[in-house]
């Protein structure tokens, strides 16, 4: 009996690089909403700092955001794991436990979230206790995610680890290869976050003024983070200078700069689409780092493609029904409302 063939891509390389680029970049811009407001609402609180009900109309949308984080994060995981199989899931499998104890702590952070805002509707007051749970949860993720794809650019590391050790509960050592990104990454959350505290606050002196220090702070500490890891990128900088990732990391910086430059005028539709773009630019130049970390073992362009058609068009389909229907829950939260009768 012949086994049926499942070694190609089903759509070209370049359409699935974009559609992976898309969908992570939506996805990390709801985790860096997530996870930046979430930061910045429980430091103000615990220094109450702002006053009023603002934190705790805050903490009525983390569960919604929550989510929307983990929607949008499905898609640009399958997108890797086309292109990617054998890295990321011989990398899941040397940290398999960690990698399963993401779906508790997702759990546990959603729990926290909803306890922190039904709590707070009741109470007037912030569930600090609630909202420092789920940013653990959080964080958990992040770490475990940052660990297990720095691992998958790594064939020769997952090999030597697991031949030592095939418990799952094996955790990447090479923490100096994902550890200035990670930190970069957080750091960009409270970035977004900042823009996104801010703008919900625009009227509020206080709530404004957090915002912007989150927001211009955040971006200043990334860039240092940002630029520490990339000269830990030595060995590759001759390749990235020589790429389209340089083009795409010097438009990711102007656009930040333009996007707090508008922020600060509060015309918040230029600087967050401006941030969004941006966002986008560093996601194109992971992805060009993590082909140059694996290109002595794994080329994509390697893939035999075989077009179905078919799966892509329903995805498309879902994934624009899917955005139109977040658009209107966004509409119905953030919109005009009406005055009760």
């Amino acid at each position: 009996m012949t086994l049926p063939d499942y070694h190609f891509l089903s759509a070209p390389l370049w359409l699935v690089t974009v559609l992976h680029l898309l969908t992570l970049t939506l996805h990390l811009f709801a985790m860096n909403i997530l996870f930046g407001g979430v930061a910045i609402t429980l430091w103000s609180s615990a220094r109450n700092r702002w006053g009023g009900t603002q934190a705790v109309d805050y903490s009525r949308l983390f569960p919604a955001a929550t989510a929307a984080t983990v929607t949008l994060g499905v898609a640009p995981l399958l997108f890797l794991q086309l292109v990617y199989p054998r890295q990321v899931y011989a990398a899941a499998i040397v940290s398999g436990w960690f990698w399963l104890l993401v779906i508790a702590a997702v759990i546990v952070a959603y729990y926290a979230f909803y306890r922190a805002s039904f709590s707070g509707q009741r109470s007037g007051r912030v569930n600090l206790a609630m909202l420092a749970l789920g940013l653990a949860g959080l964080i958990y993720v992040s770490l475990v995610y940052s660990s297990v794809f720095s691992m998958a650019e790594q064939p020769a590391l997952i090999q030597s680890l697991y031949a030592k050790n095939q418990s799952g509960w094996v955790w990447n050592p090479a923490v100096g290869s994902y550890a200035l990104r990670w930190l970069h990454m957080l750091l960009g959350a409270l970035t977004v976050g900042g823009f996104f505290v801010g703008m919900m606050g625009q009227d509020n002196p206080k709530v404004f003024s957090s915002g912007k220090v989150a927001f211009a702070g955040g971006m200043g500490l990334a860039a240092v983070a940002g630029l520490a890891y990339l000269v830990s990128l030595m060995p590759y900088f001759e390749a990235i200078v020589r790429s389209p990732a340089v083009h795409a990391l010097a438009a990711a910086i102007v656009l930040s700069l333009a996007s707090l430059h508008f922020y600060f005028r509060k015309r918040f539709w230029i600087s967050g689409s401006a941030l969004f773009l941006s966002v986008f630019g560093m996601v194109s130049v992971r992805h060009v780092v993590r082909m140059l970390r694996l290109r002595e073992s794994f080329d994509p362009a390697s893939w035999r493609i075989a077009t179905q058609w078919s799966p892509f068009l329903l995805f498309l389909v879902c994934f624009v029904l899917m955005l139109a229907v977040l658009a209107w829950m966004l509409w119905l939260f953030f919109g005009p409302k009406k005055e009760a009768v």
